[in-house]
């Protein structure tokens, strides 16, 4: 009888197949047998049994705190028997493996990807998914996130990036080096398609809701549809614009007029929305009419005055008496003055002013000429 079974037990062992040992690097799947505070035991199918340990057991998704008994996971094989005589695998690794999978596959095919960056420097945000490194790049950030500050500061760069850390992006992957597990991003390619389409969509005279993007002292970017355009200081209002950061803040709701298309680049302007009060100008102000009104602003060539809303005025350093060779030694800011009217350009957008007594100023003089010469014309051709 025993002899028989030995036959047979070897007649056994000859008909099995061989055993074959996972290799290092290999991913394979298994049945969780048991969860432990330190490691999690997997069954290889009933013929092997596997550990993760250590700091191999946390990966970029978290999947060992989803894990119960009897779960089937996917894990890497680290080491093919351990001194215990247990395959030694990892989920990180597995974790790993699985998202340069996707990444190469979101790579070969052009397509976007999900990130949330966890580190900023300067230069641009950083993440790391299981050991996978990923930077995006300043210069490949959208619009929406672009840190556009005044001089290039580089400490206020950095401030701008750390407050995306943490935030989703979609991105596309510019240049992928698995040997060295390292990814160059970009968000700003993630949305060409949608800016290519939005750009041959845009028509100037289109007028579209933006959000501010950045402000800077010669304007305002604004954002839409995947698209970016600067609102030059000289587009905000009609009236004079000391600083632009006066009619609005980054994240701000906006809306803007399309006034030029070069290529990509878009010129915008906000004041184009709103009546000009220049239009009628002609009927409210007429030469020698004297306007009560105030300094808001001194240069070296005159005094900047406030007639109405957005409508300045300016009374050159030799329409002052006495001609200072700066208005601060005899004006202040803030001081109500009586002025006549001298001139005014409607196409310029000027009107100036003159604080000299009736018939000392050679300019108003002048106009007063040619005004009355101008009366003369129209009543001949009557």
């Amino acid at each position: 009888m025993t002899t028989t079974t030995v036959v047979d037990m070897d007649q056994l062992l000859k008909d099995s197949p061989d055993l074959i040992l996972p290799k290092p690097g290999e991913l394979i799947d298994g049945k969780v047998l048991s969860i432990g505070k330190a490691a999690i035991i997997i069954d290889l199918g009933g013929i092997l049994t596997g550990i993760v340990a250590g700091r191999e057991i946390k990966d970029a998704m978290n999947t060992a705190n989803e894990l119960n008994p009897g779960d089937d996971v996917t894990t890497c094989v680290l080491e093919t028997e351990n001194e215990d005589g247990l395959v030694v695998l990892s989920l990180r690794r597995a974790s790993q493996e699985k998202t340069w999978d996707r990444f190469l596959k979101a790579y070969e095919n052009d397509t976007s990807i999900e990130v949330v960056p966890k580190e900023a420097n300067k230069g641009g945000l950083l993440l790391d998914l299981d050991g996978i490194k990923g930077f995006i790049p300043v210069s490949q950030l959208a619009p929406l996130n672009y840190p556009r500050v005044n001089g290039a500061d580089t400490a206020k760069i950095l401030s701008r990036l750390q407050l995306l850390i943490g935030k989703k992006f979609n991105v596309k992957i510019l240049n992928i080096d698995k040997e060295n597990g390292k990814l160059i991003l970009s968000e700003k390619a993630s949305y060409a398609e949608e800016r290519y389409k939005s750009l041959s969509l845009l028509k100037i005279g289109d007028t579209v809701d933006a959000e501010i993007s950045g402000i800077v002292k010669f304007g305002i970017f604004a954002a839409f549809k995947g698209l970016e355009g600067l609102v030059h200081i000289s587009e905000i209002a009609w009236g004079h614009v000391g600083n632009a950061r006066d009619f609005g803040k980054r994240g701000d709701s906006i809306k803007v007029k399309i006034i030029g298309i070069d290529g990509d680049k878009i010129s915008l302007s906000m004041k184009q929305l709103t009546d000009d009060p220049w239009k009628d100008i002609q009927k409210k102000y007429k030469i020698s009419k004297t306007v009560k009104t105030k300094i808001i602003r001194l240069a070296q060539f005159g005094a900047f005055v406030e007639l109405e809303g957005d409508i300045n005025g300016l009374i050159h350093n030799s329409e002052i008496p006495g001609a200072p060779n700066d208005p601060a030694d005899v004006l202040a800011v803030g001081e109500e003055v009586k002025a006549r009217v001298i001139e005014i350009n409607e196409n310029e957008k000027r009107i100036g002013l003159t604080l000299m007594p009736e018939g000392e100023s050679p300019s108003e003089n002048a106009a007063i000429a040619k005004a009355a010469a101008k009366a003369d014309e129209a009543a001949k051709a009557e």
